[in-house]
């Protein structure tokens, strides 16, 4: 005699069981000849019995810390790029994207005397336009401000409201990007790239209401930034940036008109 399989044995119980009259009828009649079968659908019958009266601990308020520090060591860390720069913090101030400006028209400078002195009879060609000397510069700095973004937008993304070690950096942290961001926002404005204006146009709004959130980066403030990231897609919408630029950086390629950045 073929005994029932544990499948056929579950499905009868979730079907209601023999005694309601439910089920696949030869499964019943078996059970009614074999005491082998009958004796393990009524140890499967106990089993799921005591299953379904086992109660769900409550969560209590260090629940969500608790799942914070489960993840965390998961999530990917974004590490900024090593530049002959290193030691320094590209936007540790707003005056180091005028340092860098003014260092290379000192180089530019130097190279044209430089020029002159080894060769006095010959022309020197016509000196680029200001913007194309500009534009590696605006490109680094770009990119080393969406890497920061994006940083910021996976850890308010993560945010607990109950963690004073998060929101605090969180909340300062977006007064530094927001200064950022209009300088760059300003930069790349004569490049008429809509998807980049549009993506720094959506970081500005989310880092002004972030910075400067009426009573603080509370559970209102944290749970409307939340919302308004996911509706604008601006995470996906900064690493896609970020990954074009980068590409564009790293091939060397000139950019063509309308999308130079």
């Amino acid at each position: 005699m073929k005994h029932l399989t544990e499948e056929e044995l579950i499905e009868l119980y979730c079907g209601n069981g023999v005694e309601d009259g439910e089920g696949n009828p030869a499964v019943t009649r078996h059970l009614e000849v074999c005491s082998a079968c009958l004796a393990s659908y009524a140890a499967l019958r106990s089993d799921l019995g005591e299953a379904a009266n086992l109660q769900v601990p409550a969560r209590d308020g260090a629940y969500g810390e608790r799942v914070w520090q489960s993840i965390r060591a998961s999530l990917p860390i974004y590490e900024s790029r090593p530049k002959a720069w290193s030691g320094l913090r590209l936007w540790s101030t707003l005056g180091y994207a005028a340092a860098c400006a003014l260092l290379v028209v000192g180089a530019f400078t130097a190279g044209r005397i430089w020029e002159h002195r080894q060769q006095p009879g010959v022309a020197v060609a016509k000196q680029p336009p200001a913007p194309q000397a500009r534009q590696p510069i605006v490109v680094v700095v770009l990119s080393d401000h969406l890497d920061r973004s994006e940083r910021f937008l996976v850890q308010l993304k993560h945010a607990d409201v109950e963690s004073n070690e998060m929101v605090s950096p969180l909340r300062d942290e977006a007064k530094s990007l927001l200064a950022a961001n209009r300088v760059c926002r300003k930069n790349v404005a004569p490049a008429d790239d809509p998807a980049l204006t549009t993506a720094l146009d959506h970081l500005d709004r989310l880092l002004a209401e972030a910075a400067n959130a009426p009573g603080g980066l509370n559970a209102t403030a944290l749970a409307n930034l939340q919302d308004e990231m996911n509706a604008d897609g601006l995470l996906f919408e900064v690493r896609v940036l970020r990954s074009r630029i980068s590409h564009h950086s790293a091939a060397g390629n000139d950019h063509p008109k309308g999308g130079t950045i």
